[in-house]
């Protein structure tokens, strides 16, 4: 947008059993054991609209990561794809019963919240609140983000920046 990089994160369902209402990745799912990482394309229409064939996403590898807390304990290997939208928010049909809403940030705003050079950032919002739609400004800082352990987000930032210089 205007020259500038920007990345998206939705708000998880407040219904959700995991981290309701919570940020997290643009979206995400599990695969079926019949499936393959080509078909995890499809979480994309599900859970956020956004239709798109798996050759248009740029991989950036797999990053393996675990959650232990009280709530869970989860092992994953994460593959991680970059697609670049044309558009903005309007783009975006969300599944109500997994995301509540989504949020823009820029990317040199949202790399520094993720390496703590900042403690929050201002992001783009548009939510749902009782079936109504709006937009706004808001700061976020990273407690609101406790899906993504830290090694998580560190990886996919030295992704990121690799894939945005070479682009």
């Amino acid at each position: 947008m205007n020259a500038e990089w920007h990345i998206y994160f939705q708000l998880r369902s407040k219904y959700k059993k995991d981290y309701p209402g919570q940020y997290d990745i643009t979206a995400a799912g599990h695969l079926l054991s019949t499936e393959t990482v080509e078909d995890g394309v499809r979480e994309l229409e599900e859970e956020i609209g956004i239709t798109a064939k798996f050759p248009q996403l740029k991989s950036l590898g797999v990053i393996p990561y675990s959650i232990e807390n009280e709530l869970i304990k989860d092992n994953e290997f994460a593959n991680i794809f970059v697609f670049e939208l044309v558009g903005g928010f309007e783009q975006f049909s969300i599944q109500r019963e997994e995301v509540d809403g989504m949020y823009r940030a820029k990317w040199e705003h949202f790399m520094q919240l993720a390496q703590g050079e900042v403690k929050e950032i201002e992001v783009t919002v548009f939510r749902y609140e009782n079936d109504v739609k709006f937009f706004e400004m808001k700061n976020i800082n990273l407690k609101q983000m406790s899906t993504l352990p830290q090694m998580y987000l560190s990886e996919l930032i030295s992704r990121l920046k690799n894939f945005l210089e070479a682009s």
